[in-house]
């Protein structure tokens, strides 16, 4: 445990008192190494002294810092000497430390102590981590055809193989594939899917898709299968009784993982989802109980791009943060997502894009043209369906709500115009349906009622 100590003295205060007071106060603390000395003036000779005998750093911290940290015990009279109502105290929370042992007084001293944080990396070193992550690319085009050294895919794949994983049962295995043929089949399987997509889309909504490349399974020179063995580790895995989706998620960041690694090492990947997993695991010869959770391609890449090919193509932009943090509660944003929606549709640029029906209050059986969206407002979970939006709202007023987060995303979709069907009579869809318009013309999407 690091621990900083924070003194304050008078003038000529003897060191053996300094020091008494410093020993009791770090005995009370328990085990740990001071790092640091923190105090208003750093001119006594007693604390250069007391710095050195432990060798710590010394600090010295203005007054006015000080007086803005909230110490339990605070002085009139400390304030009136010394411009601050805490010293000890005050110099080990400005220190960034959390304070274990609160101000013990001698005769003409001060002491208190803190233990400071684990300490993160230094700036250059997050930079490094945070342009890592913001530079990953899921990459399908402009792949080299060189060869990827064994040693290297060794290190990408290991740092695949640290991730977290619940219960330390690490239930992921990595298939690497190199051979052509296999390749091929699943190229085959992947090339059906997307056609099949394909013809589900709105005729601009197929256009743009046209344009788009969905894998590189035979532009890359390694294809790696992410597995999850589901009951590895057990019965008694740490963590996953409650929930057993934890198992794939801990998969999920292997991949994460290896993809940051690999991007760090120069690589290029792309994750394939163009296909049914079962029809994969049948080509692959996975063992029954092996589930796939991710198919990459890997190799080299001419360039990574400034931006996700799926933004600098149109076919989607990336959603702000603000809109997904919420504080203490759902809903509780640092502004009102749906004043900020009214007062942006006052200036909002025109767009132009796919037009989509919303049905409010609808079911499945409204999804016979392709351009149509439902959104079930009952209490129970409908089937499962992606042209089911489920938007239980609790109150007309989250209603809102939902309808202007629908709006913001399909205009993040590129949808341009939103055609407005009640088909509920009730306060909450009438409320979720104004939300709709009120989001649409926020992001300059037209609107319209059926």
């Amino acid at each position: 445990m690091n621990l900083v100590v924070g003194v304050g003295l008078r003038a000529n205060t003897p060191y053996a008192e300094l020091r008494a007071l410093v020993d009791s106060a770090l005995e009370e603390a328990g085990p740990g190494a001071v790092q640091l000395i923190v105090t208003v003036t750093d001119k006594e000779a007693q604390l250069h002294r007391l710095a050195d005998d432990l060798k710590a750093e010394l600090r010295a911290i203005p007054p006015s810092e000080l007086a803005e940290q909230p110490a339990p015990n605070p002085s009139r009279y400390v304030e009136h000497v010394a411009g601050t109502p805490s010293v000890a105290e005050a110099a080990v929370l400005a220190a960034g430390a959390e304070l274990v042992v609160p101000k013990r007084r001698s005769a003409n001293a001060t002491a208190a102590v803190g233990r400071l944080p684990a300490p993160g990396y230094q700036p250059a070193d997050r930079d490094v981590v945070n342009r890592v992550i913001a530079e990953r690319r899921d990459v399908r085009r402009g792949f080299l055809n060189l060869p990827i050294d064994g040693e290297l895919l060794t290190r990408v794949l290991e740092s695949a193989h640290r991730a977290p994983s619940v219960g330390l049962s690490q239930p992921w295995d990595f298939l690497v594939i190199r051979d052509l043929a296999t390749r091929r089949k699943v190229h085959d399987l992947a090339t059906a899917q997307r056609d099949a997509f394909a013809a589900s889309l709105p005729e601009d909504r197929r256009a743009r898709f046209d344009g788009l490349k969905i894998e590189a399974i035979l532009d890359t020179p390694v294809n790696i299968a992410v597995t999850c063995d589901p009951g590895r580790g057990g019965r008694h895995v740490l963590g996953r009784h409650a929930d057993p989706r934890t198992t794939w998620f801990s998969a999920a960041i292997a991949i994460q993982n290896l993809w940051l690694a690999a991007r760090a090492e120069g690589l290029g990947v792309g994750w394939v989802s163009f296909f049914e997993p079962a029809d994969v695991a049948n080509v692959l010869d996975l063992p029954a109980h092996i589930e796939l959770v991710g198919y990459l391609c890997v190799g080299y890449v001419e360039e990574f791009a400034a931006a996700p090919e799926l933004v600098r193509s149109g076919w989607a932009k990336r959603r702000p943060l603000e809109w997904a943090i919420h504080h203490e509660e759902w809903g509780r944003r640092d502004a009102s997502i749906v004043d900020d929606a009214i007062y942006a549709g006052q200036n909002a640029v025109p767009a132009t894009g796919q037009r989509v029906r919303v049905i409010v209050g609808g079911d499945t059986a409204d999804l016979h043209e392709a351009d149509a969206l439902v959104v079930d407002l009952g209490p129970e979970r409908p089937q499962a369906d992606f042209g089911v939006l489920w938007r239980p709202a609790r109150t007309p007023a989250e209603a809102v709500e939902f309808g202007v987060e629908i709006a913001r995303d399909l205009a993040l979709q590129r949808v341009g115009h939103l055609v407005v069907q009640l088909e509920e009579s009730s306060e909450r869809a009438e409320a979720l349906a104004r939300g709709l318009k009120v989001g649409a013309s926020a992001c300059g999407l037209t609107h319209s009622s059926a």
